[in-house]
């Protein structure tokens, strides 16, 4: 499963702290550094490659 979505599950209230670690396979304080890593928030990896609308 991808990280990404399992974190935002977690960010937005449908899973615990600790099932988001257990689907990752990871130990809980190990998702902190996951959970706060700008990488998998949802942002993209160069804001100066963002697609330009008009």
């Amino acid at each position: 499963m991808d990280k990404r979505k399992v974190i935002m599950a977690y960010r937005r209230g449908f899973i615990t702290i600790q099932e988001c670690a257990q689907i990752l396979g990871i130990d809980t304080p190990q998702i902190v550094g996951l959970v706060e890593d700008p990488e998998l928030n949802g942002l993209p990896r160069n804001p100066k490659k963002q697609p330009v609308n008009g």
